[in-house]
């Protein structure tokens, strides 16, 4: 089918998201369910489009999220054969030669690609992750197509000002691009292995690199059991609460210390070993955060956990763009309300990455826009909560998070001081003080050209100016007074017959019209100080 042909597809399953959109409530389940099923039939891209939207609760209403949350990535899988023609392109050997072993039938086959068990000649027990087919150009030709659709609903649709859908399907298409690479995958295991060394409950399988390339992914076999498989015996001896502390302590140690973190730790992609402990595969998605977003995050987790909206909401605003509609009362009212009533839920109800989503979603009605860190972050930490409470139904994440908040910023500060960081700081001193000589003399020759020039925004200049004058003649009027108090004091010296009192007149007259000067200034500025007092009030 040709780029042309699929243009009017896409441009129906457009309307449908944009139709949806108005929705208010879960009463339109089927319509939800109808929208996963033609996402689904459309293939992989839009698979995974339907799996960025589900994290998505400030475009589409909860009926939608819940629907497509439960898309499968799940399709049949593709023939041996083509199999083996990829591998042996991809490696420049025949399967036979790489591997002692490899089984024909995979045990898992998603939009993507699919997995097969195999063994290399020294008897290792490897996963052998193979792209489909034909899949890179589709998904190219699928990303040209959303671009163009977002590019028009940006330009003729009101909703597209507000929410930048072409600045969305960008950032889809690095996320779909990296993950299509299995050498950034295989990048991936590595980093989060050597990241996580410091939790052995948490295992990372490694890739084995002169069997990986592009297309093709050789990492350790994992034996164990998807955490929502596990059965009723196995439960009775695993210790899953120590597990999902475990779990959650990893997930924040990514997020907090390393700002790089798996993206995807949905319930397929969680296993619990033969050993008992938890391997996190699939990491072909992931999130990275730069090192004052991390801050920014760790003070909106702990401000929410904690019940402190208002600190809560000052870091949202911190972490987003202000666009021209913002409304910061109205965010704060809506923040500390959702903060109240989080604290107000009964456990089995709270979670943390549902929380992050309805405060993303509630941001960009009031004008901010939130960095899409926020909304993978969410999604990631709702992802996680199923897993956790899959493990451990009575486990408190809230409690967990609260607890590991100064191990976390301890680890964060230790980083901080770190050889690298420090000699960063003083590389940037030295530069500074080597540039400063050369501004200086700048500013110095403009000023000396009279060539330097002051800019100021003054928001009602009338207002400023009366404002200076007003102080102005107040400084003038002290001033007088000051030399009248000072001209009676000298003539308080001359010998004259003109007396008051029985002090020399002109210095009386002098005393008087000072005091009363100084009287009726003191009057006006209390008077001018609780007037503006009122209007504040």
């Amino acid at each position: 089918m040709q780029l042309p042909a699929k243009l009017s597809r896409y441009a129906a399953v457009a309307t449908l998201l944009l139709k949806h959109r108005s929705a208010a409530d879960d009463r339109d389940g089927d319509d939800a369910v109808q929208l996963a099923t033609d996402l689904e039939k459309l293939g992989p891209t839009f698979i995974k489009l339907g799996q960025l939207l589900s994290g998505r609760t400030d475009l589409l209403p909860p009926a939608y999220i819940d629907a497509l949350s439960r898309l499968q990535d799940d399709v049949e899988p593709f023939p041996y054969a083509d199999v083996e023609r990829i591998v042996q392109a991809e490696l420049g050997v025949r399967i036979s030669k790489a591997y002692g072993l490899f089984e024909r039938t995979p045990i898992a086959a998603a939009s993507l690609g699919q997995v097969h068990t195999a063994a290399l000649r020294d008897g290792r027990l490897v996963a052998v992750k193979v792209q489909r087919p034909g899949v890179e150009s589709q998904v190219l030709d699928d990303l040209i197509a959303l671009a163009e659709i977002a590019a028009f609903v940006d330009r003729h649709v009101d909703a597209g000002e507000r929410y930048d859908f072409s600045e969305m399907v960008a950032e889809f298409k690095a996320s779909l691009l990296d993950e299509l690479d299995y050498v950034h995958e295989a990048a991936h295991l590595k980093m989060l292995g050597g990241n996580l060394k410091a939790f052995p409950a948490i295992v990372i399988p490694q890739p084995v690199d002169d069997y990986t390339t592009s297309r093709v992914l050789t990492m350790d076999f994992v034996l164990g059991t998807k955490v929502t498989e596990i059965s009723p015996v196995v439960r009775v001896d695993l210790d899953a609460q120590r597990l999902g502390r475990e779990l959650v302590r990893a997930y924040l140690h990514q997020i907090v210390v390393d700002g790089f973190f798996h993206a995807d730790p949905h319930p397929g992609n969680v296993f619990v070993t033969d050993d008992e402990k938890l391997a996190l595969v699939d990491l072909g998605m992931v999130g990275r955060l730069a090192a004052r977003t991390q801050d920014r995050l760790l003070g909106l987790l702990m401000a929410a956990s904690e019940g402190r909206g208002d600190e809560a909401a000052d870091a949202l605003i911190d972490l987003g763009q202000r666009r021209a509609t913002f409304d910061e009362a109205a965010l704060r009212r809506d923040v500390v309300a959702l903060v109240t009533q989080i604290q107000g839920a009964p456990l089995a109800d709270l979670q943390v990455g549902r929380m992050l989503l309805e405060v993303n979603r509630r941001a960009s009605v009031h004008g901010l826009k939130p960095p899409p860190d926020l909304m993978l972050l969410g999604k990631t930490l709702l992802n996680l909560d199923t897993v956790a409470r899959s493990l451990a139904p009575n486990l408190d994440v809230n409690a967990t998070i609260r607890e590991q908040a100064i191990a976390l910023m301890r680890q964060r500060m230790l980083r901080s001081v770190s050889p690298s960081s420090v000699l960063s700081t003083v590389l940037e001193a030295k530069q500074f003080a080597e540039r400063l000589p050369g501004r200086v003399n700048k500013v110095l020759d403009a000023l000396a050209g009279n060539e330097l020039k002051l800019k100021m925004e003054l928001i009602d200049e009338g207002a400023i100016i009366d404002g200076l004058q007003k102080v102005a003649n107040r400084v003038a009027l002290g001033l007088i007074m000051a030399a009248l108090i000072v001209a009676a004091a000298l003539i308080m010296q001359v010998p004259t017959t003109f007396r008051l009192l029985g002090y020399p007149g002109l210095a009386m007259i002098l005393f008087v019209i000072a005091s009363a000067a100084g009287a009726m200034l003191a009057v006006q500025i209390i008077s001018h100080d609780r007037s503006s007092h009122r209007r504040q009030t």
